[in-house]
């Protein structure tokens, strides 16, 4: 199972490196969306371990099992909340892209109907630096309500400081 992912990895960035959307083919297109989403997984799981390892995290990584099995949106915040990094899968929950919310708070995604009890919940929790978990409404880009189930949880480093918030995302209904 190692080779496959050397494989897919080595296959990322070969393809990455020639900035290909889809395939050419016409009847290969069934696939290119599946292609794209690998292609994306991959990234942000690079992406992920990279940042994990830059903040030295002391983190059971679990970004394989939340994005690619789970399909869950990963929000990765600094310690002041500002979105550091989001999947790409996100554009499919939100409509927005994850370059459009970096450096943002993740409480742009509130609104009129959000419920201002499970958002102070949460923010009590973050507050005190510990795992919540909560279901709650948010705001798509075009303005459209959804249902947004969040587990999050504080990320310390090797010596036992908050670098980052990590946050797991799925729309429910």
């Amino acid at each position: 199972m190692k080779e496959i992912k050397n494989y897919d990895l080595a296959a990322y960035r070969f393809y990455s490196a020639l900035d290909i959307k889809s395939l050419p083919l016409n009847s290969w297109d069934l696939y290119a969306t599946f292609f794209d989403k690998v292609c994306q997984n991959n990234k942000d799981i690079f992406l992920l371990k990279n940042l994990s390892l830059n903040n030295k995290w002391c983190y059971a990584e679990k970004f394989e099992e939340e994005l690619l099995q789970n399909e869950h949106v990963i929000l990765v915040t600094d310690p002041q909340l500002r979105i550091v990094h989001a999947t790409g899968n996100i554009l499919n929950m939100n409509g927005y892209k994850p370059e459009e919310i970096l450096g943002k708070k993740p409480k742009m995604f509130q609104g009129a109907d959000t419920c201002k009890e499970t958002s102070r919940s949460i923010g009590i929790a973050v507050k005190n630096r510990q795992s919540f978990e909560a279901v709650i409404v948010n705001y798509r880009k075009d303005g459209s309500t959804y249902k947004c189930w969040i587990k999050g949880e504080p990320v310390l480093n090797k010596s036992g400081e908050v670098v980052n918030f990590i946050a797991y995302e799925k729309e429910v209904a």
